[in-house]
C-alpha cells in the first residue's frame, strides 16, 4: 500500500496535473476531493468526461465513472460480492476503492488514452429491434456499422504505418535515389539516341518501333480479352448446363405429375412454411434474443474471476433446487385436480416436441440435398472441364446399361453373320476367279473365231447394246417406283395429320379447362395470401407492443432492484460509519489510557508528534551540513590538488625509469661495438 501510494504521488505531482502532493497530504484528503480527483485523472485520459463534481448529482458521478471504467476494461478485485461495495465505495469516494483504481490508471495512462478515443467510434449503440423494422432506420444502422468497418481498417493501416518505421529521412533519401535513377535513365537515353542519329533511315525505324510497341501491347489486350471471353463462355455454359438439369427435371416433374398432386405439393410446403413462420422461427427468435441480452449483460459487466465464477454456479444450484421443491409442492398440491388433464398435456408435449424434431429433420434433408444438388453441379462442370460427357442419374444409368446389353446382343449375332458371309465371299470370290478364267478363254475363242469368220467385234457391240437397254429400263422401273412413293408418302402424311388433330381436340380442351382452373387458384391462393400477410402483420404489432410493455416493466424492476440495493448499502454505511462515531467518543472519554490510546485521535496526534520530531532532527542535520560545507569542499580540494601532484610524481618517475634503462642499452651497445 506504502509503494501504491508513493506511486500515485509521484504520477500526480508529474505533468500535466502538478498538484504538489506528499504523502502526508495525499493521504488526509476528504472523499470528495478523492472523487474530484479521480475525475481529473479520468478526464485527462478521455476529455470528454471532464467537468466538476459540483455541477451534477453523486449518481450520475458514479454512472458517468462506472461507464468510463467499464469502457476501459478495468477489473475491480474481489468476488461478485464485492462488486455492489466497489460501487458503493465509488459513490462514498472510500479510499481503498478510489487509490487502486488511481494506481491502475497512472500505470498506463498512454495506453488508456488510446482505448478511450477508440471507444468514442467503436462502441456500437444499440438500436431496438421495433426501430430497425423501419427501413429509413435500418439503412442508417447499415450505415452506421459500415463506417465502423471502415474506420477499424483505417486505425489498422495507420498503426501498421507506425510500426513499419517509415521516416521522412527514408522516404527522401528514396526519392533522391530515383531522382538518380532517372537522371542515369536520361543520360542512357541521350546516348542512345546520338547512336541512333548516325544510322540512315533512323526516324522510320523509330516509328516501326513504335509501331511494334503498340501492335504488341493490342496483341496483349487482345489475348487478355479472349481470355475472359473464353472464362465468361465457360461460365454460360455452365449455366446453360444446370438450367437444362433443371429444365430436365421441371419436365420430368410435370410429366409425371397431375394438378391434384401439384396442389397437395404446395399445400404441404405452404403448411411448413406457415408452421415455420407462426411457431417455430418466432420460438427461436425469442430464444436468440433471450440469449443475445444475457450475452450483452455479461459483457457490459467487468471481466470474472474463478471465485466469481463458483459463487454463480453455487448460486445457480441453490436456485434450481428451490425450483424445483416448488414444482414438487405444486404437483403434490394440484394433481388430484389436474390428474384428468395431466396424459393430455403429456401427449401434447410429446407431439409437440415429435413436431419439432420432424421440422429440423426436415430442414437438415433440405439443406443436405441442396448442398448435394451443389455438389453435384460442381462434379458436372469438373466433368464438362475434361470434357467429359454430362453425370448420368440413376435412371439414366439403368436404361444406358440395357442398351449396352442389347447392343451386346446385337454386336454378337451381327458378328456371327459376318463370320458366315466372310466365309461365303471366299467360296463366292473362289468361284468368281474360276468363272472369269473360263469366261476369258471362252472370249479367246470367240474372238479366234470372229477374225476367221472376218466379223471381229460383234460380240463386244452385242454386250454394249443389251447393258444400254438394260441400263434404260432399270431407270424407267426406278421412276415409275419414286412417282408411286411420293403419291403414297404424301396421302400417309395427310392421314396422319388429320388423325393428330382428331386426337389433340379433346386434350386442348381439357388444356383449356385446366389453365381456367390453375387461374382461378392461382387467385384464391394471392387472395389466401394476401389474408395471411395481413393476420401475420396484426399478429407482429401485437407482440412489439407486449414485447415492449415486458420491457420496460423489466427495465422499471431492474431500476427498483437497483434503488434497493443502493439504499441498502447507503443504510449500512450510515451505520458503519455510526457505530466507528460511537466507538471512537467510547474509546475517547473512557478514563482508562489503554483504551484512549485506541482511539483514532490519540493516534494521528502521536503520529504529527512524532513527525514533528523527525523533522527538528532532519533540520538541525541539514544546519550542521551547511556549517561544514565550506571547510568540507576545501579539503575535499586540497585532496585533489595532491591526488594530481602524485599522479605527477609518479608519471615523472616512470619517465626517468625509462630514459635510464635506454641509456644503459646504448652504453652496452658501445662496448659491444669497441670489442669487435
Amino acid at each position: 500500500m506504502g509503494d501504491q501510494m508513493q506511486f500515485i504521488v509521484e504520477k500526480l505531482n508529474q505533468e500535466p496535473f502538478r498538484k504538489n502532493y506528499n504523502l502526508i497530504s495525499f493521504d488526509s484528503l476528504e472523499s470528495l476531493q478523492l472523487l474530484q480527483l479521480l475525475s481529473d485523472v479520468l478526464g485527462e485520459i478521455d476529455p470528454k468526461v471532464r467537468r466538476a463534481l459540483r455541477d451534477e448529482l453523486p449518481e450520475q458521478t458514479a454512472k458517468r465513472m462506472l461507464n468510463l471504467l467499464g469502457i476501459l476494461k478495468y477489473k475491480p478485485p474481489g468476488t461478485v460480492s464485492d462488486l455492489s461495495a466497489f460501487r458503493q465505495g465509488l459513490v462514498t469516494g472510500s479510499k481503498p476503492v478510489i487509490h487502486p483504481v488511481l494506481h491502475w490508471l497512472l500505470q498506463r495512462t498512454n495506453e488508456l488514452k488510446k482505448r478511450a478515443y477508440l471507444a468514442r467510434f467503436l462502441v456500437k449503440l444499440e438500436v431496438p429491434a421495433e426501430f430497425l423494422q423501419d427501413d429509413t432506420v435500418a439503412d442508417f444502422n447499415k450505415q452506421y456499422e459500415e463506417l465502423m468497418e471502415a474506420f477499424k481498417n483505417l486505425h489498422k493501416e495507420h498503426e501498421q504505418l507506425k510500426i513499419s518505421g517509415l521516416s521522412t529521412a527514408e522516404i527522401r533519401r528514396d526519392i533522391s535515389a530515383m531522382e538518380e535513377e532517372k537522371d542515369q535513365l536520361a543520360k542512357r537515353v541521350e546516348r542512345l539516341k546520338k547512336r541512333v542519329e548516325t544510322v540512315q533511315n533512323h526516324q522510320r525505324m523509330l516509328e516501326i518501333a513504335r509501331q511494334l510497341r503498340l501492335e504488341k501491347e493490342r496483341e496483349e489486350s487482345l489475348a487478355q480479352q479472349k481470355q475472359e471471353q473464353k472464362s465468361q463462355l465457360f461460365h454460360a455454359e455452365q449455366r446453360l448446363q444446370r438450367a437444362q438439369v433443371q429444365l430436365k427435371e421441371m419436365q420430368h416433374v410435370v410429366a409425371d405429375s397431375k394438378p391434384e398432386s401439384l396442389m397437395k405439393k404446395l399445400e404441404e410446403e405452404i403448411n411448413f412454411n406457415s408452421y415455420l413462420v407462426t411457431e417455430k422461427i418466432p420460438r427461436e427468435m425469442e430464444s436468440k434474443k433471450t440469449s443475445v441480452y444475457f450475452l450483452q449483460k455479461v459483457v457490459a459487466e467487468p471481466a470474472m474471476t474463478q471465485a466469481d465464477l463458483t459463487a454463480l454456479e453455487r448460486e445457480i444450484n441453490e436456485v434450481n433446487a428451490q425450483m424445483n421443491q416448488l414444482i414438487e409442492k405444486r404437483m403434490m398440491k394440484y394433481e388430484p385436480a389436474d390428474s384428468k388433464f395431466s396424459m393430455y398435456r403429456q401427449q401434447a408435449s410429446i407431439i409437440s416436441r415429435k413436431k419439432e424434431a420432424k421440422a429440423e429433420e426436415l430442414q437438415a434433408a433440405k439443406e443436405e440435398m441442396s448442398s448435394l444438388e451443389r455438389q453435384m453441379e460442381q462434379k458436372s462442370s469438373q466433368a464438362h472441364e475434361l470434357e467429359g460427357s454430362e453425370v448420368l442419374t440413376e435412371d439414366e444409368f439403368k436404361q444406358y446399361v440395357n442398351k449396352l446389353r442389347s447392343k451386346n446382343t446385337f454386336y454378337k449375332k451381327k458378328r456371327l453373320e459376318i463370320a458366315e458371309i466372310t466365309a461365303e465371299y471366299g467360296i463366292l470370290q473362289r468361284t468368281e476367279e474360276l468363272l472369269r478364267q473360263r469366261h476369258e478363254a471362252i472370249q479367246q475363242q470367240l474372238q479366234a473365231i470372229e477374225e476367221k469368220k472376218g466379223i471381229s467385234g460383234y460380240s463386244y457391240t452385242q454386250e454394249e447394246l443389251e447393258r444400254v437397254s438394260a441400263v434404260k429400263s432399270e431407270m424407267d422401273e426406278v421412276k415409275g417406283q419414286t412417282l408411286d412413293n411420293m403419291s403414297e408418302m404424301v396421302k400417309k402424311l395427310n392421314a396422319m395429320v388429320a388423325e393428330k388433330k382428331a386426337s389433340l381436340a379433346p386434350v386442348i380442351k381439357e388444356l383449356r379447362q385446366l389453365r381456367q382452373n390453375c387461374q382461378e387458384l392461382t387467385q384464391e391462393c394471392d387472395e389466401k395470401k394476401i389474408q395471411y400477410d395481413s393476420c401475420a402483420a396484426g399478429l407482429e404489432t401485437n407482440r412489439s407492443a407486449l414485447e415492449q410493455e415486458v420491457k420496460g416493466l423489466l427495465e422499471e424492476c431492474a431500476q427498483e432492484e437497483s434503488n434497493y440495493h443502493y439504499i441498502n448499502c447507503m443504510k449500512r454505511t450510515l451505520e458503519i460509519q455510526l457505530q466507528r462515531a460511537k466507538e471512537e467518543m467510547k474509546a475517547y472519554v473512557s478514563p482508562d489510557p489503554q483504551e484512549r490510546r485506541k482511539a483514532v485521535r490519540e493516534q494521528y496526534t502521536r503520529i504529527i508528534l512524532e513527525q514533528e520530531n523527525l523533522g527538528k532532527k532532519l533540520r538541525e542535520k541539514q544546519k550542521v551540513v551547511r556549517e561544514s560545507h565550506g571547510p568540507n569542499m576545501k579539503q575535499m580540494k586540497m585532496w585533489q590538488d595532491f591526488e594530481q601532484l602524485m599522479e605527477c610524481k609518479r608519471e615523472c618517475f616512470l619517465k626517468q625509469q625509462n630514459q635510464a634503462a635506454i641509456g644503459q642499452v646504448i652504453q652496452e651497445g658501445g662496448k659491444d661495438r669497441l670489442v669487435l
